[in-house]
């Protein structure tokens, strides 16, 4: 991984076909100099991941709890639950469950 000079890392955990398998990862922070300076570290390091490998990064924000996630090196901000399950649906290539009708009359017996 590519690091510059004096570069502040940030530090994750990374999952695997629904496992933990790595704890306590350092992160590699973005290099593109355009990134506004209002970043902190964290969200930095998961435009760098994404930047390097094909990871799916899922930022929460220490300071103000937001999420937000990277993939391909951009990063997308402030998104609620929902606009992070679509992501992440799509990411993976999965379809969403069928969710269940609650007007729906019960089957017969």
């Amino acid at each position: 991984m590519r690091r510059a000079a004096g570069a502040v890392a940030d530090i994750a955990a990374t999952i695997r076909n629904d496992r933990v398998v790595a704890a306590g990862c350092i992160l590699p922070p973005t290099q593109d100099p355009r990134v506004s300076q209002t970043l902190g570290t964290r969200h930095r390091a998961a435009m760098g991941m994404t930047e390097e490998t094909d990871a799916f990064v899922i930022v929460v924000s220490e300071e103000t709890g937001t999420i937000a996630w990277a993939e391909g090196g951009k990063l997308h901000r402030k998104v609620d639950a929902n606009a992070l399950r679509e992501a992440l649906l799509n990411a993976f290539g999965a379809t969403a469950p069928e969710e269940k009708d609650a007007t729906a009359a019960p089957a017969a017996a």
